[in-house]
């Protein structure tokens, strides 16, 4: 979706996402906070990012590409801001970051703004969004933007896939990518998985390990799931023996406590597990113990 203008509400939208959405498709209604004026102009140096974005990162060459728009077009869609508390005429951008960044690439000196009085609550809901609706925020962007919208906001999966015109598998399978570690979550970020490779690595025995050789050999989708099937089905190496004074020492707890005893080395420490049988085996177990 252009940054220039909107598309108009596909005929029979559904509503229920809070104020945020009818301001950012155009719609014409009005948001739960009223706007303080009308359509107005305000120099870029009174203009501040905020701190409730969840944007964080700015592609330089597509602000670029937006800059050289902006010199020709000029910046058509107003900027929703608010006022920051305490600086008179100074205001906080709730949606239109990337093309204040822009526009001062572009040398402009005054962006068309529209003020609303919003709470921290409501500016974040319209920030979340308008971004989430944006085509090039990065999978992980996104996902996260969904995460914010069910979490701190009550929305349902199925609510955000109508409204939004997404597909609910398209956003559950976004959130799903959350549980990444984090390696392979900076792989994604850097654009040297995708995300259908992410997803694939979410079910390895050894993920960070698979995506080495995904990339190593420029495997795609279909083959990494290929590579992860079949990683699940190798055996796994048989443990090693446990050592005679390990055997010892399992062998005499288990006598002294009268129940199953496991001890489990491993490189600097180990476990010790003891098992029961029934919530009397227990409670003698603790009256030893103590």
């Amino acid at each position: 979706m252009s940054e220039l203008g909107r598309e108009p509400p596909a005929a029979g939208r559904k509503r229920g996402l809070g104020m945020g959405l009818s301001a950012l498709l155009g719609s014409g209604e009005e948001l739960a906070g009223p706007a303080a004026d009308g359509p107005r102009t305000a120099p870029i140096e009174f203009l501040r990012p905020s701190s409730l974005q969840p944007r964080r990162r700015f592609a330089e060459d597509e602000l670029a590409a937006l800059a050289e728009s902006i010199r020709a077009k000029g910046v058509m869609q107003p900027l929703l801001v608010r006022r920051i508390a305490g600086g008179a005429e100074h205001f906080e951008i709730v949606a239109g970051e990337r093309r204040w960044r822009a526009a001062q690439l572009a040398g402009c000196h005054e962006l068309p703004i529209v003020v609303y009085d919003l709470s921290d609550r409501d500016a974040l809901e319209v920030a979340l969004l308008e971004n989430v609706q944006r085509q090039d925020l990065t999978p992980l962007e996104e996902a996260e933007g969904y995460r914010r919208l069910i979490d701190e906001f009550g929305h349902t999966q199925e609510a955000l896939a109508h409204t939004l015109g997404k597909s609910r598998s398209h956003i559950a399978n976004l959130i799903r990518l959350l549980g990444l570690p984090e390696p392979l979550r900076a792989m994604l970020e850097r654009g040297e998985i995708s995300a259908g490779h992410a997803r694939a690595l979410l079910a390895a025995r050894d993920p960070l390990g698979l995506a080495r050789m995904v990339i190593g050999r420029g495997l795609n989708v279909r083959q990494t799931e290929s590579l992860v099937r079949a990683d699940g089905q190798r055996p796994k190496a048989p443990a090693r023996p446990k050592d005679a004074d390990t055997q010892a020492l399992e062998h005499d707890l288990s006598h002294r406590l009268g129940l199953p005893v496991t001890v489990q080395p491993r490189r600097g420490g180990g476990t010790l597990s003891i098992a029961y049988r029934s919530l009397e085996q227990l409670d003698g177990l603790i009256r030893r113990l103590r």
